[in-house]
């Protein structure tokens, strides 16, 4: 795929995709078997985040654990751990997504899905590693 959608399509493939990532999780599966076995398949950008960020997990884990100061991986929100883990393949891997639009995107997502400080936990977060993957946040 070579440019994602745009607009509210492309919001919906991130909040979609969350849900397939969590979906994968809790059954301890693979991208490609949660994508496969849903009855209404994703749009083509939901499938490739979904399985973007299982592919480059162990990095973008890596990543998050570095720019998370005082947290582990395990004592993060699940959810704030999935948006971060879907924006942070978006700014590894797709260009054509501006860095502000991963970020916002992110952390309305992180409003919407987890606590009443992932928002702030999110932006933190994600501004880190944007400067470093793409020198801006």
């Amino acid at each position: 795929m070579s440019n994602p959608p745009f607009g509210g399509a492309r919001r919906d493939a991130r909040e979609r995709a969350l849900h397939l990532l969590y979906e994968a999780d809790q059954r301890d599966i693979e991208g490609d078997e949660v994508v496969e076995g849903q009855t209404l398949p994703p749009d083509e950008y939901a499938q490739l985040l979904v399985r973007g960020v299982r592919r480059m997990r162990h990095d973008i884990d890596a990543l998050i654990s570095e720019h998370s100061v005082g947290w582990t991986l395990e004592r993060l929100a699940h959810m704030d751990r999935l948006v971060l883990e879907v924006a942070i393949y978006e700014l590894m891997e797709q260009d054509a997504v501006p860095t502000a639009v991963a970020l916002n995107e992110a952390v309305d997502l992180a409003h919407e899905y987890g606590t009443d400080d992932s928002g702030k936990f999110v932006n933190g977060v994600l501004a880190s590693i944007a400067r470093e993957l793409r020198g801006e946040g």
